[in-house]
């Protein structure tokens, strides 16, 4: 099993997700931001979280022009897995890979805490871990988390069941709590809170470790 995580000047969180990663299992490869491909028989790619190019113009712009972005979408379109955490879910959504735009939080302000996120959906490789209804406590660490889609697009996440997880106490504004979505494929995953921050007991909690193995147990039945 092998897994691509990406490096922008700016990320933060690249060797979280790499770490979670390999601890569910996978050969993790990190990928620098001006490289033009992808390894070799990657099966996901891991968009982290962080600040890309210091989050000049809207979060995650000018990450989604970098040459990787493009390999990024290619592989997407293939049906390769990818998620995109945090500023990852934000470059998701600028290179249209996911619909919908994340703005700035309601209340103008920076939010790092751990939140309750209520699963939303378990029919997916990322949330087949949790049961539906489930509350994990997953951090997040944003300042634009505040998702955002207009009627027609929040009509076809519901109505696909491609919502992933929602705030049980929305810390930012997002549409209907929304906190991650689902591509069309059900093959991509982005979410604003961090599961990879939630991946060791010595690091405050394991919620989000099912995210990385029940990924890890797809990937290897392929």
């Amino acid at each position: 099993m092998k897994a691509a995580v990406v490096v922008f000047p700016g990320s933060n969180c690249d060797r979280d997700l790499a770490v979670a990663f390999e601890q569910a299992g996978f050969d993790v490869s990190m990928v620098w931001h001006k490289d033009s491909v992808l390894p070799e028989g990657v099966d996901i790619v891991g968009v982290p979280g962080g600040f890309s190019y210091g989050d000049y113009l809207r979060c995650g712009a000018i990450a989604a022009q970098s040459p990787i972005c493009r390999a990024v979408v290619e592989h997407a379109d293939r049906g390769g897995y990818a998620m995109g955490v945090c500023n990852g879910f934000q470059i998701l959504t600028e290179t249209g890979v996911l619909p919908g735009a994340l703005l700035r939080n309601a209340g103008l302000k920076y939010i790092c805490r751990t939140v309750d996120l209520q699963v939303a959906t378990e029919q997916s490789v990322f949330t087949q871990g949790y049961a539906k209804g489930d509350v994990i406590g997953i951090p997040i660490a944003h300042h634009d988390g505040n998702y955002f889609a207009d009627a027609e697009t929040l009509a076809a996440l519901k109505d696909q069941d491609r919502i992933a997880f929602t705030y049980a106490d929305n810390p930012n504004g997002s549409v209907d709590d929304i906190a991650g979505i689902l591509s069309e494929n059900r093959r991509v995953l982005g979410m604003m809170p961090h599961p990879e921050r939630a991946a060791d007991e010595g690091h405050g909690g394991t919620d989000g470790t099912a995210v990385f193995r029940a990924l890890a147990g797809i990937v290897a039945a392929a």
